[in-house]
């Protein structure tokens, strides 16, 4: 398989599933005529749907963007075996639109907050042994990284994963909580100081100096 086929079948996979996100958004009806607080008043009673759809949207982005750094930048080839976790990967990023709908039409509810977040951290950690397989396997040709270089990059896969799993044990007693959780680990994932200010800790800790690599400026 050329990996030019892979780039196309990914950016294909999340430009649908990006997209079908908002299509569970739906307009309200209303019968009669009705004044704009009735309007504004539906849009507010609409904000777990709001709510799912930041959450999801941003997580499928932190995800396409490190795909495209393993499948496109580290890799320069690809195998069988390497597709066919990426065919996991995409079966699950597939998943996303219903496990955000559901979690938005039923944002009290714990199996809601745990489905999400299953879904999460087995996107994460199929992306994860997916980049470890492209690093280890014999057939595939990487471009050259330093072991911060790689620290970066599995923390940036693995942060949504951990934080998704605090959330499950959190969802137990506070909903609200699981939620916040979820949304600003992802949040905090996405912004380019993100990963930099947990290694910035990681050093103090370690006794270590911050130092910016050629990765980190990627993700």
């Amino acid at each position: 398989m050329k990996q030019t086929r892979l780039d196309a079948l990914a950016d294909g996979i999340f430009a649908i599933v990006m997209t079908i996100l908002v299509f569970e958004i739906r307009v309200p009806h209303f019968v009669g005529e009705v004044n704009e607080w009735v309007f504004i008043n539906s849009l507010i009673s609409m904000y777990p749907l709001f709510l799912s759809y930041l959450l999801s949207f941003s997580l499928l982005f932190t995800y396409w963007r490190s795909h495209h750094m393993i499948a496109s930048v580290l890799a320069k080839n690809i195998d069988t075996k390497f597709s066919n976790y990426n065919g996991l990967f995409f079966f699950l990023i597939a998943l996303v639109p219903f496990s955000s709908n559901f979690l938005g039409m039923y944002l009290s509810s714990e199996t809601a907050v745990i489905f999400f977040a299953i879904n999460t951290i087995f996107i994460g950690l199929t992306l994860y042994f997916m980049r470890r397989y492209a690093i280890k396997s014999e057939h595939i040709e990487i471009a050259s990284f330093t072991e911060r270089e790689n620290g970066y990059a599995n923390l940036h896969i693995l942060f949504p994963v951990i934080s998704s799993f605090f959330a499950i044990i959190i969802s137990f007693y506070s909903n609200n909580i699981a939620i916040l959780l979820l949304t600003l680990a992802i949040l905090f994932n996405l912004t380019p100081k993100g990963t930099r200010i947990i290694y910035f800790f990681i050093d103090l800790i370690k006794g270590k100096d911050s130092t910016k690599s050629s990765l980190e400026l990627h993700q």
